[in-house]
């Protein structure tokens, strides 16, 4: 629901908002059902063969309540709740604390939106409107675009600008989007400084041992055979870190978080640290490499189902994990390049953006993408960031 929040700004400089893009999650158990609803529902992330969408969508409700419990007892062992929504925020604030400085002539602001959780992507744009922003920077948290995670949530605001010209009242602010930036030089060195930290604590003897797990969510394999470019861009960001780490390490990129009885992309990371213990593998290292903070898929499943009960299977073996981004200070520094790269150039996406998938089957998506791939930041913006001395740094990818 849009909260009446009002927000103080100077009149003399534009005004910009940052709206930090990503699944979410329920912070209390009451808040489960609705986010396994609007997760299921949503046909970008989780494909359902029948029933799904429309006034009945009768399997997405049958199957939420089915894992409702299951979920609570999971969120319980973490805490109560997800804590990404505390962590976007902390990176939020600390992310246009820095950009501020950076483009002192500019009014920036920081939001979240959800796709399955509040505060929901649609309502924070509202919000930003009654707040008077004039700018929306689309700032997907998923380093690597996927249709079923980026895709999604570009395409829930496309279709709220959408709706708000059909019921005549069109939003007042411009858009441009960041939509992926899996080979950014701060992001490969923020996983290469925090494998190394976890490295250092294992004995000398062993280090080299390790066996970095680089793991990732999954998709379906009806996504990926689509044309989806998740796959290749998670590798291409596992490549990037073990080049800055000198290839100092055995490695492997595995796959976790499947749901449903269909085919998903695998080795499925459990299956993976199995199998290379009983090879002769005792060390072993997860690292959340397409997760941008700490929330049920690395509090949960790799710090208790992949960590304490591989453990307790597997007494003589070493699984640790890496620690998450979070409020690492090189990922707050990548976060801050990103959008003030962004704002002090044109504000254009790179060509992937407007390339739908080959075998894409989803009507809002190629709309969507002529929508994102040519915005352009208002010139009074771009003029208000760029510095003389330094011109915007086209880095990621």
């Amino acid at each position: 629901m849009l909260k009446n929040i009002t927000r103080s700004y100077s009149t003399a400089r534009p005004r910009v908002g940052i709206l930090m893009l990503n699944l979410g999650g329920p912070e209390t158990s009451a808040a489960v059902h609705p986010f396994l609803l609007r997760l299921f529902s949503d046909r970008d992330l989780i494909p359902l063969p029948f029933l799904q969408g429309g006034k009945t969508n009768l399997l997405p409700r049958f199957i939420a309540k089915r894992r409702t419990p299951k979920i609570i007892e999971q969120y319980n062992k973490i805490g109560g709740g997800s804590p990404i929504k505390m962590w976007t925020e902390e990176q939020g604030n600390a992310m246009v604390e820095r950009v501020s400085e950076l483009c002192p002539e500019l009014d920036v602001k920081n939001y979240t939106g959800f796709r399955y959780a509040e505060p929901l992507t649609e309502d924070a744009m509202d919000q930003m409107e009654a707040d008077g922003i004039e700018h929306c920077v689309a700032f997907t948290q998923y380093p690597q675009y996927s249709c079923s995670t980026s895709g999604s949530s570009f395409n829930g605001m496309y279709r709220h600008i959408i709706k708000r010209q059909k019921e005549g009242k069109p939003m007042n602010m411009t858009f441009s989007a960041i939509d992926r930036w899996a080979t950014h030089p701060l992001l490969v060195k923020s996983f290469a400084e925090l494998i190394n930290k976890q490295l250092d604590e294992v004995d000398p003897k062993d280090r080299h041992k390790v066996v970095l797990l680089f793991s990732a969510h999954s998709l379906p394999m009806s996504v990926v055979n689509r044309g989806d470019p998740y796959p290749q861009e998670v590798a291409a960001t596992v490549e990037h870190v073990m080049k800055a780490l000198n290839y100092s390490n055995p490695y492997r990129l595995v796959w976790q978080s499947k749901v449903g009885p269909s085919e998903w992309l695998g080795v499925p990371t459990d299956d993976a640290i199995k199998g290379l213990i009983k090879n002769g593998n005792k060390h072993l290292m997860m690292v959340p490499i397409a997760f941008t903070s700490d929330h049920i898929e690395t509090l949960y499943e790799m710090d208790i189902e992949y960590g304490e009960d591989m453990r307790n299977e597997f007494p003589d073996a070493n699984i640790m994990r890496c620690e998450s981004l979070n409020m690492h200070s090189t990922f707050i520094e990548c976060l801050t390049e990103l959008v003030a790269d962004h704002l002090k150039s044109d504000g254009m996406t790179i060509p992937q953006m407007a390339l739908r998938c080959p075998m894409c089957v989803n009507p809002t998506c190629g709309p969507m993408r002529g929508f994102f791939s040519s915005r352009k930041l208002p010139q009074s913006i771009v003029e208000c960031c760029k510095s003389e001395e330094e011109g915007p740094i086209k880095s990621f990818g």
